[in-house]
């Protein structure tokens, strides 16, 4: 049986194979560096862009040295979860979420947004800029460049970001058009997005191997000596990592 969902998802992983390769690449040579020169690097979305935040945090096979943003006030444990909704277009708020993080000069922020509208993402990206933190944006550049800005600048996010990798996504995320609904389903986000980060972050672990650094990867702490192997390579870059 044949899922529109899964033709849907494999045509906008080949149109990022081909599309986004340069991009992916330098965001990989950007993390690498930052990782060898032991700068922080930092992971931020709001409301269901801060999945992705979470896949890069804390895991088996990921890199120990993401430090997310995780606001209560964007995250779906909310109650009641609307206010997400309304918090991500205050105004000023991402710049107060920035200015109570450790980034500083020289670090570095991957932050998510799909529409790449709503003034809390382009606020922390403005003051993370400010600081002179690289910016590296996930978003949908077909997407955004639809809507207008919810920030007084104007501006979107992916005018903003030092760098931009285009998620490719359908206008409204969801992909998949069912026949008498109005509105598509399946939102695609996610899944690529999960995808591109996990590219990166293997293809920075092959990048800090050539250059003869041991990358800074989390082991299963379901393996016998994970425990012990996660424990040395928390202390080799507890300075650069904020868990607590």
């Amino acid at each position: 049986m044949s899922y529109i969902y899964i033709d849907k998802i494999h045509s906008i992983l080949e149109e990022i194979s081909k599309k986004e390769e340069k991009n992916i690449n330098s965001a990989v040579k950007m993390i690498s560096n930052k990782i060898k020169n032991k700068n922080q690097i930092f992971a931020f979305g709001a409301s269901h862009a801060g999945i992705l935040s979470e896949e890069l945090f804390y895991r088996a096979g990921g890199l120990v040295v993401i430090n997310p943003i995780f606001e209560p006030s964007l995250m779906l444990n909310l109650r009641p979860v609307t206010m997400t909704s309304q918090m991500e277009r205050v105004e000023g708020f991402g710049t107060i979420i920035a200015n109570n993080t450790k980034m500083k000069m020289g670090d570095l922020v991957i932050i998510h947004s799909v529409s790449g509208r709503n003034p809390v993402a382009i606020d922390l990206a403005l003051t993370a800029k400010e600081k002179g933190v690289t910016v590296i944006a996930i978003t949908n550049v077909k997407y955004s460049s639809t809507v207008t800005s919810r920030h007084s600048t104007g501006k979107r996010l992916f005018e903003i970001a030092d760098l931009v990798i285009d998620n490719h996504g359908d206008i409204g995320d969801a992909c998949v058009e069912i026949k008498g609904l109005t509105q598509n389903v399946a939102p695609t986000s996610t899944v690529i997005g999960a995808t591109i980060l996990n590219i990166i972050v293997s293809e920075t672990a092959k990048e800090l191997i050539s250059q003869n650094i041991v990358p800074p990867v989390f082991f299963s702490a379901n393996l016998d000596g994970g425990d012990e192997h996660n424990k040395k390579i928390l202390a080799e870059y507890k300075d650069i990592i904020h868990y607590q």
